[in-house]
């Protein structure tokens, strides 16, 4: 595994040095090489030039790259740190850091507020939480009546939105999310821990698609 440094790589745009992102993650240095090999497989996917698109990653996380998506949508926004359209190397590890089983749960709730506060106004509110819940319910093949999917929004904010005023800040998240621990089951990656050279072929669908809200 030793022989296989990053020197041997033929580095994409925007490429950082495994050491330096390891030592700013969860990652060995071991575990980042091989995402960078996942990372040149997903970035060459389709447009080839070794950044990743938002079809790319589309297309890695539920096999289509074309069907609007706005789960996939989020994903990509809150891993495009740099908001340039793309998502470089260096950016695809830090925000898979995220999901690592050793990265504190703090980080997992903050990312999965962020997740679901769709406009950035840090506040999730009534119409965000209907529209995600409706997006994880269409990509797991789960079909509810338009009653239930009320009854979810309605039952969230009623233990979430402890000051009611009809929208759910960070710290009311952090308190609804330690009472609901299930809330975080797909914000942890379990084989991100393992990943090996010897295992490039790390796909984020299993994990994310079966989210049984």
């Amino acid at each position: 595994m030793g022989c296989m440094n990053s020197k041997s790589f033929k580095h994409t745009p925007g490429y950082e040095e495994p050491s330096v992102l390891a030592s700013e993650t969860s990652f060995s240095v071991n575990e980042v090489e091989a995402l960078y090999e996942l990372f040149k497989k997903l970035s060459h996917s389709i447009f080839k030039d070794g950044l990743i698109h938002k079809e790319e990653l589309q297309l890695a996380l539920f096999r289509n790259s074309n069907r609007k998506n706005l789960f996939a949508d989020r994903i990509f926004d809150l891993f495009d740190l740099k908001r340039n359209g793309v998502i470089e190397f260096g950016e695809f590890v830090r925000s898979l850091n995220i999901f690592h089983p050793d990265t504190p749960k703090l980080e997992k709730i903050n990312f999965a507020f962020r997740l679901y506060d769709l406009r950035n106004t840090g506040f999730i509110e009534r119409e965000e939480l209907k529209e995600m819940v409706l997006a994880l319910l269409n990509e797991s093949d789960i079909s509810l009546s338009d009653d239930m999917v009320e009854s979810i929004v309605y039952k969230t904010f009623e233990q979430a939105d402890s000051n009611g005023d009809g929208k759910i800040d960070l710290e009311e998240w952090k308190e609804f999310a330690s009472q609901n621990p299930a809330l975080l089951k797909n914000m942890t990656l379990p084989y991100l821990k393992d990943i090996t050279m010897a295992f490039p072929s790390f796909v984020m669908k299993s994990e994310i698609e079966e989210d049984d809200l």
